[in-house]
Formats: C-alpha cells, sequence, structure tokens
C-alpha cells in the first residue's frame, strides 16, 4: 500500500501538510518530513504505511463483529464522517461528545430506550393520548435524542475500538477509550501527542479533502472485514450441507451391497 500511487494521492489531498512549526508538538518528530514556509510537513511515506497498518487492524475489528466508533465534532470532519460511517453500518458521534459516553455506557443506553419506547408510544396510540403540551414536549426530548444518539442506535455494547478525527478537539472521548482500553485509531496532526493513540496515522486533520481520503481508506478496509465476515458465516452454512452430500452416495454404496 504504501508505493507512488498511493503516496501522490495523498499529496494532492493535501494530507502532507501540519501546523505551522510553532505549534508543533515534538513527539510527531518521526512522522515529519520538513518545514517550508514555517509550516510542518508530514512524511507521507510513513501515513500511507500507517494507514495500512491501521486499515488491517480495523477490517479484523469488524470481521470479529465488534463495532467501530467514529468520532468527529469539528465542521468540516462530521459530514465526511457520518457518510462514510455510515455507509459500513459502524456508529458515529458527530455532535457534542456525551460526557459518559463510554466510561457510563449503561446511563447512555438507558436515553437509547427512551427512543425506542416514544416510538412504540407512537405505534400503539398512547402519544395520542397525551396533552397537546406533553405531545410537545416529548417531541422535543425525541429530537433531541436523534439528534445527539441516533447515530448510535444500534450499538448495544461497548465498541472494539473508536477512530478519531482531531484527537485535541476529541480529548474527552480519547480519555474515556483509554480508561477502558478501548483501541484508538486516529487521524494525528502535527500539533498533537501521538502518544495517546493506539494506531496513528500522521496527517491534516483539518482539510475536508484529506479527511475525505483518509477515511474513504480506513472505511473500505472496515467493508472488507465486514464482507469476510459474511462468507465465513456461509461457508459454516454451507459445510453441513456439503458434508450431507458426501455422505449420501455412502448411504446408497450400503443398500446396494
Amino acid at each position: 500500500m504504501a508505493n507512488n500511487i498511493e503516496v501522490k494521492e495523498l499529496l494532492e489531498a493535501g494530507v502532507h501538510f501540519g501546523h505551522m512549526t510553532r505549534k508543533w508538538d515534538p513527539n510527531m518528530a518521526p512522522y515529519i518530513y520538513m518545514e517550508r514556509n514555517g509550516i510542518h510537513i508530514i512524511n507521507l511515506y510513513k501515513t500511507a504505511a500507517k494507514m495500512e497498518e491501521a486499515g488491517n487492524a480495523m477490517a479484523k475489528i469488524a470481521a470479529s463483529g465488534r463495532k467501530i466508533l467514529f468520532v468527529a465534532t469539528k465542521k468540516q470532519a462530521k459530514d465526511i464522517v457520518a457518510d462514510k460511517a455510515a455507509a459500513v453500518n459502524m456508529p458515529y458521534i458527530t455532535e457534542r461528545w456525551p460526557g459518559g459516553m463510554l466510561t457510563n455506557f449503561v446511563t447512555i443506553r438507558k436515553a437509547v430506550k427512551k427512543m425506542s419506547s416514544i416510538d412504540k408510544m407512537k405505534k400503539n396510540g398512547t402519544f395520542n393520548i397525551l396533552s397537546k403540551k406533553e405531545r410537545l414536549q416529548v417531541d422535543r426530548l425525541r429530537a433531541k435524542l436523534e439528534k445527539n444518539l441516533g447515530s448510535i442506535s444500534d450499538m448495544t455494547r461497548l465498541p472494539g475500538a473508536l477512530f478519531v478525527v482531531d484527537i485535541r478537539r476529541e480529548h474527552i472521548a480519547i480519555k474515556e477509550a483509554q480508561k477502558l482500553n478501548i483501541p484508538i485509531f486516529a487521524m494525528v496532526d502535527t500539533n498533537s501527542d501521538p502518544r495517546q493513540v493506539d494506531y496513528v496515522i500522521p496527517s491534516n486533520d483539518d482539510a475536508s479533502k484529506s479527511i475525505d481520503k483518509i477515511l474513504s481508506y480506513v472505511t473500505e478496509a472496515v467493508a472488507g472485514g465486514l464482507s469476510d465476515r459474511q462468507s465465513e458465516k456461509e461457508a459454516k452454512k454451507e459445510a453441513p450441507k456439503a458434508e450431507a452430500k458426501a455422505e449420501a452416495p455412502k448411504a446408497e454404496d450400503t443398500a446396494t451391497k
């Protein structure tokens, strides 16, 4: 994966542009190629290698049946992350990070279940019994829950990993994942400390083209993992049938004798 074509694509997407040199984190030194006009330039060969490493690990997690929670609340990343994560049926947070999202997951699940109970009320007619004021309040609560937690409604247990865009901005999510030993994958810019992350992808985490490029790659890797999982399930289903067919001729041979 770490070939010239890949590096050229990363270059075209502006993945190599870091922050101003005065804002750098010294721990990012191994991933910096040079300084140009007061801006650090990221070594894209290392980015490509790290992308491949992260992609392989994320594919394995997806193949195991665990969810990967994507987190990005900055304006230029929100829509990209929502689209890419939804396309591979993975949960995501693009609004404000709910405090205790991971460390107090039981409470978060209760809030998600509240959405389901409101939906049931509307289906069975209970909602119509409420007064106009009460219906309005319930609708507002449902809308608020949907906005903040709708994208994680299918996440019934803690995720197998976190994928973060901008670890400085999402520091609360990072801390919660660290407490629970949940693996962290992240786009890490030159102003951030890569030691907080298990799988570092050194990259420009501000430009939408750069974010789109990295997210496209990792979600394709996730899709590959999901496809492998599906193939394995189908193979297991077919195995007993194949065994039965293999046994059938033996039975016929015995009957003839």
